[in-house]
């Protein structure tokens, strides 16, 4: 199985198009180590031939010109992606599709409830249904693409996605609006993808331990970073992610749970984890965990071995 990072950063991407932040300014001023950074999504492959793309980044079309895999390879039209399969409603993880909208038939999976808000909002109806079928998942039972991948989605503790908050939000509830997958090759190596989780719980631990790899939510590094920064009013707790430091946080909920290859993404603009020479950086790498970049590149293969290509963090 191949798996590419087509995007690795949180909402607005990296750096964000009106932050100035510490972080940030060192991206705007090209600082080889802050590189920049699309919004989180990722493209799956069990072939090298058909691939799935994990959500669908508002910078979906500069994603596929980055990524030859993902090019058409026949005339008048063609594309490699087969299936889009969504986690949440957030628009870094939805607004892309407006983008394949072409008369390119794939296959798109989200659980009811996304779905649902996809066919509230008739701006989505611009993908034919002629071309794209949307297919509703089941949470914890396996899905097959007909690409060779399988997909168990299954509730981590989150949120509803902004634009659809009442007055009061169910944080850290487990339900169809905040899932996590995990994605297996027809050779049985598979991993887990978790962009966004407000909690790492008993429940979520059992299932991830002892995984060979895990792409997990970096969200923040402490929970106030933003409300210090002055970038925001909400901490990652009333956003729905947990810190990555601290004793709350997720390197110490993953650190013991024996997981290979942790990698975090989904990384906000404001976190220093994205600086390769930060202490936070540092430290992270100094307890097992990598962060991810665009562009990076695994490869799973039979035997639940892990390779890894396409550069350093």
């Amino acid at each position: 199985m191949q798996i590419i990072v087509l995007g690795a950063a949180a909402g607005g991407g990296f750096p964000q198009w009106n932050s100035a932040c510490p972080v940030g300014a060192r991206a705007w001023a090209g600082d080889p180590a802050a590189p920049w950074r699309n919004q989180c999504s990722l493209a799956v492959s069990d072939d090298g031939e058909r691939w799935t793309l994990l959500n669908a980044a508002p910078e979906i079309r500069h994603q596929i010109l980055a990524t030859p895999e993902l090019h058409p390879k026949k005339s008048p039209r063609h594309s490699p992606i087969s299936s889009v399969v969504l986690t949440n409603g957030d628009i870094d993880h939805i607004a892309g599709l407006l983008t394949l909208r072409e008369s390119q038939p794939f296959k798109l999976f989200a659980t009811e409830a996304i779905l649902n808000v996809l066919a509230a909002n008739p701006i989505f109806s611009a993908l034919n249904s002629q071309f794209v079928e949307r297919s509703a998942f089941t949470l914890d039972l396996d899905l097959d693409t007909g690409t060779g991948l399988r997909v168990r989605p299954f509730a981590v503790p989150g949120k509803v996605a902004l634009y659809l908050e009442g007055d009061d939000v169910d944080i850290g509830a487990e339900t169809e609006d905040t899932i996590g997958l995990e994605i297996r090759g027809s050779d049985g190596a598979g991993f887990f993808f978790i962009p966004g989780c407000a909690a790492v719980t008993p429940a979520l631990a059992d299932r991830l331990r002892g995984s060979h790899l895990v792409l997990f939510d970096g969200t923040l590094w402490v929970d106030d970073e933003m409300k210090k920064g002055g970038t925001g009013v909400k901490t990652g707790g009333r956003m729905g992610h947990i810190s990555v430091s601290g004793e709350d946080g997720s390197m110490a909920a993953l650190g013991p749970l024996g997981i290979r290859r942790k990698i975090y993404l989904h990384i906000n603009n404001t976190n220093p984890i994205l600086l390769a020479d930060s202490p936070e950086r540092a430290e992270v790498e100094a307890r097992g965990f990598e962060v991810a970049h665009d562009g990076m590149r695994i490869e799973l293969l039979g035997g639940e071995r892990v390779n890894k290509t396409g550069g350093s963090t």
